[in-house]
Order: C-alpha cells, then structure tokens, then sequence
C-alpha cells in the first residue's frame, strides 16, 4: 500500500549515471593475466531527483549492490560517467572527492558487521564528527546525543556497545551515522531486509520522516516488491547488470511492460477474492555475468523470445511518459 503520493520534482536532478558499466577482470594462467569480465552493471543511465527515493530491484546477482557501490565510488567505474550536483565525480582527485564523502552517505544490510563490536556507540559517531569537522570534543558529544534522539534512541545508548542492541536499534545507529553530516543522497542497501516485519515499518517510517525533514534522496536498494512499492517513488527494474524498465511505482505494479517486471510482480503472494491469479514461471536460472547471453539478456529465460531477440539487443524506450523499458515486445 502506497502512503503517500508526493511526487519529487523533476527540475532538480541530485544526480545522474550515464552508461555506467563496472566489470571485474577474471585473471588465469600463471601470469594471472585477464581473460574475461565478469559485467556486473552494463550500461545503466538514470537520474535521481531531490527529495525522491528510487528503488532498484532484480534478483540476487543482478548487479543491485554493486551499482549502488560504485556510484558511492566503493567500486572503480569501469566505463561511464556520474554527475552529482552537475559534478563530474569519477575523475575528481582524491582531495576533491572528499567533500562528496559528507554528501553521499550509506546504510548497509548488515548493521552490526558495520559497526565495531570492541567500540562503544558514542565514540563511533563521534569519530565521524572528529574525521570530518572541526567540532570540540564537548560540541561533538552534544551532537551525537542530538543524533540518538533523531533516530529514537535514548542517551544512554551513547556508552553501550553494538552487541547490547537489537537488530532495529542497531540499524537506527547506522542511520544516525549516515544522516551525521548532514548529506543530501543516501542509499539503502538492503536496510531493511534482516529485520522483523514490524520492525521493518519503524524503520521505514523513521526514514520517511528524515526524508521531509532533509529534503533526502534515497537509492532504495530492496528484493521485497511489497517494501518498494509502500516506500518508493519511482522503481528500477535490473536483470543480470542491464536496465530492463523504469517508471513510477503506479507504472511499475499495474501497468508492467517487461516480461521478467511481470514474473517478479507475479510472485508476490497476494489473497484474491475472485481466485488466484496464474504466477508467470520463469525457467532456468540467471546466466553467468561473465558469458551474457547475445541480443536481450532475458530471452533465455522469457516467455515470448523469438528470433529478434536472440539476435538484437532491445533498445531503451520511453513507451509511457516516464516509464521506459527495453523489450522488442514491450
């Protein structure tokens, strides 16, 4: 169920990714010399609006996370090019990328693997401040105390370490710790996807209200249809590193053009008064990143391939105002 129907404003673009590729040499021999790639993120373009969140989808292996790792520049762009604030940053020296670092933040699946087991939360965050501002040592402690009460946690948590935490707790201190310098673009790899299902709608919720509080971008990394559509704006459908369709949620969830949006819609569990309706079976499994398939990524595994589309990739095609996807049969 959708909350709300804000709609971000297409006029500011906070950032934009232009065939953007990242693959990972495949080294042999006893040179270790490189005979193949393994093409995790081929040829993404999109732009992302301030105030949005845009969820990016697919099944496990489909290059997600590693599309969201290389635009924070974790992960050396292979080929492309990304603008943020009308910045080229993939060629900015390391002094000059520093300033981004405030700009663009991260919360990981895994709360607890990215927290210290052996420090205590308080110091955490405010290692952030100490690395990063010129804060005092009491006008840090204020502002971490500050930080804790943002995310619904009480000031004693500033002297407890990550183990004495639940897993929601522990999330919220990785969500304080993304919003600590105050950036403007954060991506959510998989944030909420280790939770309770209770849990997860806290955490949600904490999110959404940052969100309108900061005017925050979010890149809303997620296997869960049903999180996405309550959570995002606009969707973008991946398969084995390709863009295979993008739109609102409300053209994504009723109105799929892409065979493989329709089988993962499909497999979302969903009671129905007038009987189950037929889940789309896709056959095989994903082939391997390193040997893609020819013409469209999917027709080894799509339903309505034909000749073209072994042959032919599909191009990228806005079909709809703003809802774009590529398939021959769109």
């Amino acid at each position: 169920m959708k909350v709300t129907e804000k709609q971000p404003s297409t006029s500011n673009v906070l950032l934009e990714l232009n065939d953007v590729k990242k693959y990972f040499p495949i080294k042999g021999g006893i040179l270790k010399r490189v005979q193949g790639n393994v093409k995790a993120v081929e040829s993404i373009s999109l732009k992302v609006y301030a105030g949005e969140s845009l969820g990016v989808v697919g099944e496990s292996g489909c290059g997600k996370s590693t599309l969201g790792r290389t635009i924070l520049g974790l992960e050396e762009l292979t080929e492309g090019k990304i603008k943020f604030n009308d910045q080229e940053i993939q060629d900015l020296k390391k002094k000059e990328k520093k300033k981004f670092v405030k700009e663009m933040q991260m919360i990981f699946q895994d709360p607890y693997a990215s927290l210290n087991p052996r420090q205590r939360v308080g110091h955490a965050l405010d290692e952030v401040f100490r690395m990063h501002t010129k804060l005092g040592a009491g006008e840090r402690k204020s502002a971490v105390l500050d930080l804790l009460k943002e995310v619904g946690l009480k000031p004693e948590s500033y002297d407890r370490y990550p183990h004495e935490f639940s897993g929601g707790q522990r999330q919220r201190i990785g969500i304080a710790r993304a919003i600590a310098l105050n950036p403007q673009f954060i991506i959510c790899d998989e944030a909420v996807s280790a939770l309770d299902v209770s849990v997860q709608a806290q955490v949600l919720k904490l999110l959404k209200s940052l969100q309108e509080k900061y005017n925050l971008s979010y890149l809303f990394i997620s296997h869960d249809l049903g999180v996405v559509r309550y959570f995002c704006d606009r969707v973008l459908v991946m398969y084995l590193g390709n863009a295979v369709e993008m739109g609102t949620v409300d053209d994504i969830f009723k109105n799929p053009l892409h065979p493989y949006t329709q089988a993962l819609l499909s497999a979302i569990p969903r009671p129905s008064v007038h009987g189950r309706k037929e889940r789309v079976r896709l056959t095989g499994d994903m082939p391997n990143p390193a040997n893609p398939p020819s013409g469209c990524p999917f027709h080894t595994r799509c339903p309505l391939a034909q000749e073209v589309c072994v042959t032919d990739k599909p191009a990228w095609v806005e079909h709809e105002p703003n809802h774009f996807a590529a398939c021959h049969f769109a």
